[in-house]
């Protein structure tokens, strides 16, 4: 069946302009010409449908391309919800987050334009994850104890710095060597779906705890290092 850009955008219940966007973006193939009329068929049809699904599970347009170009798989729509859509945990607004840590606003906008507080993505306002008033507590107890507050602003972007680099490789080797040997196995696309987000979320505990290990015994061996070291 075939149809004029209005039947296609009343069929598909979206507005015209938003077939021309998505167009556009190259998320809908172009339309067949006859003269000056443009006709739409059904592929047209389902490919909006599948637009419409996977924004309702709240993908960015795009992560849709991924998944309509075949760079994603169906049985990655779990994963990717996971990743892009996390539970959503308690959140704070700037001021309640300096009034429940006792943080002044400055101080803790100031820590935020260094990157060491970082909002909520998605939100109409900057919204800032309850746990943060942990961190910050712990910030806090540095500077009590002596610690320059830029000299810590400093060490704190240097750890961020490395610790991207290294999610972004370890990101990578799940990939790699999870997500893809998981899709060449084929079978039922529930299944491959359920198995990637189990071995997921097993994998972002077992790194976050590798992490800390690991950061924990370093500190204690710089700090050693530093007690053997000799003055010159």
């Amino acid at each position: 069946m075939e149809y004029r850009i209005e039947q296609l955008a009343r069929t598909a219940g979206v507005a015209v302009d938003t077939i021309r966007f998505y167009q556009g973006k190259g998320l809908l193939d172009s339309p067949r010409r006859e003269g000056r009329v443009t006709w739409y068929g059904d592929a047209h049809l389902e490919r909006l449908r599948r637009i419409r699904e996977l924004q309702q599970r709240g993908f960015t347009l795009t992560v849709i391309q991924r998944f309509l170009s075949g760079e994603l798989e169906p049985s990655d729509e779990g994963l990717v919800a996971a990743v892009t859509r996390p539970s959503a945990p308690q959140t704070l607004t700037l001021a309640e987050l300096a009034e429940r840590s006792g943080v002044a606003e400055p101080l803790l906008a100031t820590l935020e334009q260094a990157g060491l507080l970082v909002p909520i993505e998605g939100a109409d306002q900057p919204l800032y994850p309850a746990d943060d008033l942990d961190a910050i507590a712990a910030g806090m107890k540095l500077i009590a104890a002596g610690i320059p507050l830029a000299s810590l602003m400093e060490l704190g972007k240097d750890h961020a710095a490395n610790i991207d680099r290294t999610a972004r490789q370890a990101v990578i080797l799940f990939d790699q060597h999870v997500r893809e040997r998981i899709q060449a196995e084929g079978g039922e696309t529930e299944s491959a779906e359920r198995k990637l987000l189990a071995l997921f979320t097993e994998l972002l505990e077992a790194s976050g705890t590798l992490v800390r290990h690991h950061f924990e015994r370093t500190l204690l061996r710089a700090a050693r290092e530093h007690i053997e070291k000799r003055a010159p």
